[in-house]
Parts: structure tokens; sequence; C-alpha cells
């Protein structure tokens, strides 16, 4: 039975604890939100209070029995850090190896190391949104067309531990999103399609073992990013002993609201922290077969000629 919330915010700012005491003993997360690159509203501290989203899985986590722990700061991981955690959920952006936009401190080479073993070791991840906008490939984030390319076995550690990585997005829209696995834990209600209003990210270099969860119909979508044909939006996979999750949904305040993304997301995070079981053997090749065709490079315009002189 809940009994009361105790929120704690360190003087730099760094982390923000946030403990839900239940009868018995919750199940631990960390909510780390270092934005390295742009930082999203829904994860934005604003005078010492949880974000949009930390004030979503605070209500969640009351009613799961879950206590999050919510950090941007990257210098705390290594294996002591992380051995008091059951999984670890992501909602970051670019290179957390450094201190990057929002200047909290970053990782090391040997915490990002600590944070792979933690996982292999048979703890949890969960990653929403830009969780696949973090540790591009070669920084590819900075570049033009090697944006586009996939780089299999090749791409960078992280990209092929998550499953996925983010290329670039178009303009918000309604899009339709088909559920592959209507057995997996928390689609057993949403049917066999959804649809809202959303920043739907465009994405590559898929890791063939991914089981996909979710489809989008890229091709009835609006803008150049998605001329492509439809490709996974959610998806679970193993790592080592570990479990893999992840959904491209989270942008907006209202996505975070909305029960069709709250129950995928719940049912995501109890198959993560192993409450609830799913096999996932890989289904790419089924689920979205030509996955691996991009979008085009979109080629800049040419300058305008200037006006010649009369």
């Amino acid at each position: 039975m809940l009994s009361k919330i105790t929120g704690r915010v360190p003087f730099l700012a760094c982390t923000l604890t946030i403990a839900v005491h239940l009868s018995a003993a919750p199940r631990q997360i960390l909510f780390f939100t270092k934005s390295s690159g742009f930082e999203h509203s829904v994860i934005s501290w604003k005078d010492g209070q949880p974000s949009h989203a930390e004030k979503v899985l605070l209500k969640l986590g009351e009613k799961n029995g879950w206590e999050f722990t919510f950090s941007k700061d990257g210098s705390k991981f290594s294996k002591n850090y992380l051995a008091r955690f059951d999984a670890v959920f992501f909602y970051t952006t670019g290179d957390l190896c450094s201190p990057g936009t929002d200047k909290q401190p970053p990782m090391t080479p040997a915490g990002k190391q600590a944070f792979v073993d933690f996982v292999r070791a048979g703890k949890g991840f969960i990653g929403t949104h830009s969780a696949s906008d973090t540790f591009h490939t070669n920084n590819e984030d900075k570049k033009g067309p090697d944006r586009y390319l996939n780089h299999g076995d090749q791409a960078d550690p992280y990209v092929r531990f998550l499953g996925g990585e983010f290329i670039k997005h178009g303009a918000q829209q309604v899009a339709k999103n088909k559920v592959t696995d209507s057995k997996f834990p928390g689609f057993e209600n949403v049917g066999t399609e959804f649809a809202f209003q959303e920043e739907w990210y465009s994405l590559k270099d898929f890791t063939p073992d991914i089981h996909v969860l979710t489809v989008i119909d890229a091709p009835s979508m609006n803008g150049v990013e998605y001329q492509r044909p439809p490709y996974p939006t959610t998806w679970a996979r193993r790592e080592g002993k570990g479990r893999v999750w992840f959904t491209a949904m989270g942008h907006r305040e209202d996505v975070w609201t909305n029960p069709i993304f709250q129950e995928i997301l719940v049912g995501g995070i109890i198959w993560t922290l192993g409450e609830a079981s799913a096999e996932v053997p890989a289904n790419l090749k089924e689920a979205a077969p030509h996955a691996y065709t991009n979008p085009p490079f979109p080629e800049p315009k040419p300058a305008s000629a200037a006006p010649k002189a009369n």
C-alpha cells in the first residue's frame, strides 16, 4: 500500500530521486535522461521538479510496484552503481560520453561498457523515442549522406544493443502502426493497429535478431523521411541473459498520457523486469521485410544564381 512519496534534489541538479514506498520491496529502475544532443521538453527539469514523463512514471510506479531514480549524471555509471537497479531506462540524446547540450556529467567509456555488461548479466533495458538518437555510429548525427546508410556489424555497439538507430523525422502527424505480436505484454488489448499524432522517427540499421512488435505504415505518411517501406517502431530482443525493449514513441506530452502508449510501455517494462514472460524470436524478415531500405538523402538545393546585371 502506498504510504508516501519523497523527493530529493542534490545541489548540482544531476540526480532526482523519487521513492514510492510500498509494502513489498519495489523493483528499482534508473530513468536516465542526459541530453548530450537535443533536450526534449518531456524530460526537462524545471525548478528542480520532475519532468512531465517522470510524473507519468511516478503514477505508473505506484500502480505497479516500481521505484524510479531520475538522473542526468552519466559519471555515476559503474558496475557498483548499477548493481542497485533491476533495469535502466533511457530517454537520451547524443554522445553520452561528452557533456553536450545539458552540460551534465558524461559517462566514461568504462561506464558505457558497465551499462552494457549490466544488461548482459541478466538485467533489463527500456528505451523510448530518442534512446535511438544516442551514441550514433561515427557521430553520424553531425553528418549528411552517411546518416542514411546501414552499417550492420560495423555500427556502434550501442546501436546493435538497442536494435536500431534514428535517421531523421518529418512533421508531426497521425500515422498507423500495425501490431505484429498481440500476445506480447501490453498489446493484449491494443488491437491489430493504432494511430495517433506523434513525432515519428525514421529508423535504420536494425539488429537482425529483434522481435518486432509494431510496424509503421511509412508509405502513407507525409515527408521525404518516410519515403520507404514499412519499418519497425517497437521491438524487443535479448542481450545475453538480459532483456532490451524499445519504442520510438514518446515525444509529445499527450502521448505520455495516452492510454494506448501507457499500456504498451507498462507491458514493455513488465517484460524487461522479468515480471512477465514472452518469447522474442527474430521476426524482422516477416514483420518488415524491406526495413533496411532507408529514405533517400535529401540533396541540398543549389543556391539560386545571382541575377545578371543589365
